[in-house]
């Protein structure tokens, strides 16, 4: 993780195009849902950490510029950085690539809800420091 951004390569399979060969693009947004799952982990918060914790993390709001095709058998990067972690939410810078060219890019908020529950949580404070110091961690 250089600069405070995580990174994911992937590889564009025939399942994740269209008749066109073009990537079809809800399929960014399963790839950005990777770099954010491996993104997670790597910082020490994967499924078994979720889980007895009694925590759920769940899409509030997503937008994407779709900015260039993606095609089959490319070589993509998913990256992932953090703009903001406070409170029950933490926004997240995500693109994709394909070497330094960018074909997608956006802002996801992602909620911390009680898993029990299905009702907001705060973020567990050791995780907003984490997140905090990636965050300047950007600039």
């Amino acid at each position: 993780m250089a600069g405070g951004e995580f990174s994911l390569k992937l590889r564009v399979y025939i399942e994740d195009t269209d008749a066109g060969g073009i990537v079809y693009y809800v399929n960014y947004l399963k790839f950005m849902e990777r770099a954010r799952t491996e993104f997670m982990r790597s910082l020490g918060y994967g499924k078994d950490y979720i889980f007895n914790h009694d925590l759920m993390f769940v899409v509030r709001d997503v937008g994407v510029k779709y900015l260039r095709p993606a095609t089959l058998d490319d070589e993509l990067e998913a990256t992932v950085s953090v703009r903001c972690a406070r409170g029950a939410v933490m926004i997240l810078r995500q693109s994709v690539r394909r070497g330094e060219e960018i074909l997608a890019q956006g802002d996801v908020t992602i909620a911390c809800v009680e898993r029990s529950v299905l009702k907001p949580r705060r973020l567990p404070p050791e995780m907003v420091a984490r997140l905090q110091t990636l965050q300047q961690e950007q600039k």
